[in-house]
C-alpha cells in the first residue's frame, strides 16, 4: 500500500511542477522592445544570417595521447 502512495505522491508532484513551469515560461515571454536585450531578428533577417567554424588552427604541439587511452 505504501508504494502505491509513493508513486501516487511522485506523480502528482511530476504533473504539478510542470504545470508550474509551463505557466511560469509563458507569463515570461521576451519583450523585444525591454532594454538591454539582444536584438531580435526577424524572418527576413534570419535568411542572411551567416555562421563560420569555431574551431581555429594553432601552433600548438598536438596532443597525441591521454590519461585514457
Amino acid at each position: 500500500m505504501k508504494a502505491w502512495v509513493l508513486k501516487g505522491g511522485a506523480t502528482l508532484l511530476t504533473l504539478a511542477t510542470t504545470a508550474a513551469s509551463a505557466l511560469y515560461v509563458t507569463s515570461h515571454l521576451k519583450n523585444p522592445s525591454a532594454p538591454l536585450q539582444p536584438t531580435v531578428l526577424t524572418s527576413a533577417q534570419l535568411n542572411t544570417v551567416t555562421t563560420t567554424p569555431g574551431v581555429q588552427q594553432s601552433d600548438v604541439t598536438p596532443v597525441t595521447s591521454t590519461y585514457a587511452s
